[in-house]
């Protein structure tokens, strides 16, 4: 199945995260693709720690600016979908979690005529969780679940910066 986690709230790649651990306690092999990222985020030492799961960055450290990504940027996000669409192929994994493919799609870093022809030709039985902003209409038609987070209140609006192990 497909499951799209979009909206403006935080927590939808810690919802994805959430699946991924389930996924590992019951046996499953997981791969995580994150688009648009290339810092090491406290999750990721701790999942890069845990067996049967790898997370795979195709991203600058660097925020991508709407409307005008960088040539780096396009050509990361395009490996990234390369390297997702070989492991659909294989059908290597379990569950493959993109996160931020949404964003990566309405940032123009990826189209969404290459991307969900690679999502319809997935196995039956792999299960693909996807995040980010900005979900477009096509993917959450094809896709099985749809949740949208909403945010009501964020510290950020009083000028609270990231803190580390909450917000990264």
């Amino acid at each position: 199945m497909i499951q799209v986690y979009t909206g403006n709230g935080k927590g939808k790649t810690t919802a994805a995260i959430g699946q991924a651990i389930r996924a590992l306690g019951q046996g499953f092999k997981v791969l995580i693709i994150q688009f648009m990222k290339g810092e090491e985020y406290g999750e990721i030492r701790v999942l890069k720690n845990l067996p049967n799961i790898e997370v795979r960055q195709f991203g600058r450290p660097t925020f991508v600016k709407k409307g005008k990504p960088e040539e780096a940027d396009i050509r990361l996000a395009r490996a990234g979908l390369k390297f997702a669409e070989d492991k659909i192929k294989e059908g290597s994994v379990d569950m493959l979690i993109l996160d931020e493919l949404n964003v990566a799609i309405d940032y123009g870093l990826l189209s969404l005529t290459n991307v969900l022809p690679i999502l319809q030709r997935a196995p039956k039985d792999m299960e693909i969780v996807i995040t980010g902003r900005y979900a477009p209409d096509e993917l959450m038609a094809i896709a099985d679940l749809v949740s949208e987070i909403k945010e009501i209140k964020h510290p950020l609006r009083k000028g609270v910066v990231n803190r580390p192990g909450i917000d990264y």
